[in-house]
């Protein structure tokens, strides 16, 4: 992959995600949909205590979908 093709910013943490949890990225994403009415940062705790997800794993998907929302 190119520096030109290379996946930036919460989107450069999937593949990681993927592997370490076993689930692909949009399994994580149906799961924070459920919890729309939560904020960011809840959103974020809510996957590390019920998930055990790392801080940085969490919040790389909670950002990635709220931008996908704003869209």
């Amino acid at each position: 992959m190119s520096p030109a093709e290379k996946v930036k910013g919460p989107a450069s943490y999937f593949p990681s995600i993927e592997t370490k949890y076993g689930q692909p990225v949009e399994h994580w994403f149906k799961l924070l949909q459920q919890q729309s009415d939560l904020k960011h940062m809840e959103m974020v705790n809510w996957l590390k205590r019920e998930h055990g997800m790392g801080h940085g794993h969490a919040n790389a998907l909670v950002a990635y979908l709220r931008n996908q929302e704003k869209r």
